[in-house]
């Protein structure tokens, strides 16, 4: 998972990334929560796209407090919605679908803590795929 810095304020197409496992939100969900404490920032409610993800519980504990979750199928299957302070503020992670590969999935993870991203998640995603890989210079031996 990566998170921007000021996360919720508005100013970008994504606050951060998250690259889950799996596509079951009972097995994946208490860690994502977990490390979003462990950052300072208490979620109190979670949506995700319906269609892309195992049905998981509308209200979910994860160390000792509780966590409202809601699908919603009009919502983009590339995007799950954080919100805390009473509602007052929101955060949208872009999923790397768990399926990607893991070059890929560290490349959008950093990307989405830039500012100034395409609102598309498959265009992020693109954009992970297509930079090029590092080159490792050849090593000569002299002989």
């Amino acid at each position: 998972m990566s998170l921007r810095d000021n996360a919720g304020d508005g100013a970008s197409a994504f606050d951060g990334a998250w690259f889950p496992r799996g596509r079951d939100l009972a097995v994946e969900l208490p860690e994502l929560i977990a490390e979003l404490d462990r950052r300072g920032l208490r979620v109190e409610r979670f949506t995700y796209a319906l269609d892309a993800w195992a049905p998981v519980a509308r209200k979910v504990v994860v160390q000792g407090r509780l966590v409202r979750t809601g699908g919603f199928r009009s919502m983009d299957p590339g995007v799950v919605c954080l919100t805390w302070d009473g509602g007052t503020r929101r955060a949208d992670l872009l999923v790397v679908p768990p399926e990607t590969d893991v070059l890929t999935g560290a490349r959008a993870l950093r990307l989405c803590t830039r500012r100034g991203l395409p609102r598309s998640p498959q265009m992020v995603l693109a954009a992970a795929r297509s930079t090029p890989l590092p080159q490792v210079p050849e090593y000569r031996r002299a002989v």
